[in-house]
């Protein structure tokens, strides 16, 4: 049952598995046996999640080449606090300064919906996918513009910079094609990385998953460890990218999604970066561990059916991060 978007608890749109005692003897047999699916229609036949592609692609531009002109205050962008990919969406349009210019809540003043799932009706009538955040709705025409990340944070960082800060570049030219291939593996191997681990119905979709995506923290620890930011002293929208996974891990990955080799904690450089990013100015305040728990254990019900919301763990953010020296 889809639950309003307007609960004042938990985020409600999204965007994010046996062994036997015989004889007496302790003797275990790993079961080839596959669960339910939390999103049947996203699974594929070997246990894979394989993520939907974005509904809407449309982009707010400059030229009138498309029916949405850049305008200040003509554009609201939906967002659940629980969601990574909405997130990253929230902190660019905070580090681009655009709060006057684009509105943004998690519930619904401006339409009087009660779920989500009316905008995406409202735009395509035909619409039977699964409803996510981010949304950016344009108030004018009635209609979504955009429900995909990767696009909202390049029209915040371009069409969109004259109402905000244009000096605040997060897709350099300079580093434009390895920005590009760095940001793919990221989200691969670490964004959703951790939904194919979580979202896995057999144990070796699962396991397959969940060692890719230590591999890839490996590397980036390694990266990490001897620049400041992914690109040296400049922070990008890779940066935030990879933040949005890294301040949900230990609270919810490790855990609920069973990526359990190690915590974010347990690495020293991966650690120190997040609570560096986590101390920029206004970043704390897009993050909501209440929101990100409760949504994560309470509507997966087919990874964690008794809802129960666990009390850890004690994270400690504002502690010093020591890079300052990191080039």
């Amino acid at each position: 049952m889809e639950k309003p978007f307007l609960s004042p608890r938990i985020a409600t749109v999204e965007t994010d598995h046996s062994c036997a005692l015989a004889g007496g003897r302790r003797s275990y047999t790993l079961f080839a046996m596959k669960a339910n699916a939390q999103f049947p229609e996203e699974q594929s036949d070997g246990g894979e999640f394989q993520r939907q592609e974005d509904a809407f692609r449309a982009w707010v531009t400059d030229d009138g080449s498309s029916p949405h002109p850049v305008e200040r205050g003509r554009y609201h962008l939906y967002v659940s606090l629980a969601c990574p990919w909405a997130c990253r969406t929230l902190i660019v349009r905070k580090v681009k300064r655009l709060e006057e210019a684009i509105g943004v809540t998690v519930g619904d003043p401006v339409n009087g919906f009660r779920f989500l799932r009316e905008a995406y009706v409202a735009t395509d009538p035909k619409f039977g996918g699964r409803v996510t955040v981010p949304v950016l709705w344009d108030k004018e025409a009635g209609v979504i513009v955009n429900n995909s990340e990767d696009d909202l944070c390049r029209m915040f960082n371009g069409v969109f910079s004259r109402f905000g800060d244009a000096s605040v570049e997060l897709f350099p030219a300079d580093i434009a094609r390895e920005q590009d291939k760095l940001s793919e593996f990221i989200y691969e191997k670490v964004n959703n990385g951790v939904y194919q681990a979580g979202f896995a119905t057999t144990q070796k979709s699962y396991e397959k998953a969940a060692r890719a995506l230590f591999e890839a923290l490996d590397q980036l620890e390694a990266r990490l460890a001897t620049h400041r930011y992914l690109f040296g002293i400049r922070l990008v929208e890779t940066d935030w990218r990879l933040f949005c996974t890294l301040v949900r891990f230990d609270a919810v990955y490790h855990g609920h999604f069973k990526c359990n080799l190690r915590r974010v904690v347990d690495y020293p450089s991966l650690d120190g970066y997040l609570r560096e990013l986590y101390q920029q100015p206004g970043i704390a305040e897009t993050v909501n561990f209440d929101h990100i728990k409760r949504h994560y254990y309470v509507t997966h019900d087919d990874i964690n059916p008794t809802r129960i919301v666990p009390i850890g763990p004690l994270l400690d953010l504002k502690r010093p991060h020591g890079r300052e020296k990191l080039r």
